[in-house]
């Protein structure tokens, strides 16, 4: 049973033993559970479950920041008076090789402003985007790579 679902079992359980089944009541019941299982896994040597959510909630920030840089990068760049731009398509070298992985790579990058995944090699080792300025592939790949990829793999490894 992976540790959110139980989670959420001994949420339930803290609904019916308190006999209140409210919003607050639950995540209050939520809450106090994932304590107590971050707790447990943490001596028993595991993954920590509270560590976990805060690595995902760092996914998120940084999806969050992204969107908002590369949104500015495209309005300024479609506002500018001549567009100079450099549209292409590169292959993109995969260091994860989950699907579940490769998949919320591949949809964080395409719901970024200015990029768009394309495939996935059938090897799975190449992740094809478009993007709207190719001007600097090895930056791209870099920020790629440092960014969304190192955070995939800090939160689901």
């Amino acid at each position: 049973m992976t540790a959110f679902a139980m989670n959420v079992m001994f949420a339930v359980v803290w609904l019916a033993v308190s006999g209140s089944a409210s919003f607050i009541n639950f995540l209050f019941g939520f809450l106090v559970s994932a304590l107590a299982i971050g707790l447990i896994r943490e001596q028993a040597e595991g993954v920590s479950y509270l560590r976990r959510i805060a690595r995902i909630g760092s996914l998120v920030a940084l999806f969050f920041k992204e969107l908002a840089l590369s949104a500015w990068k495209v309005a300024v760049l479609v506002t500018r008076p001549k567009l100079e731009v450099q549209p292409g398509i590169f292959a993109y070298p995969l260091t994860v090789d989950r699907d579940f992985e490769i998949t919320l790579l591949a949809n964080l990058i395409t719901l970024t402003p200015g990029t768009l995944s394309v495939d996935v090699s059938a090897d799975r080792k190449l992740l094809y985007v478009h993007a709207i300025d190719c001007t600097d592939v090895e930056g791209t790949c870099r920020d790629i790579a440092n960014g969304f990829e190192r955070k995939i793999m800090e939160a689901f490894r």
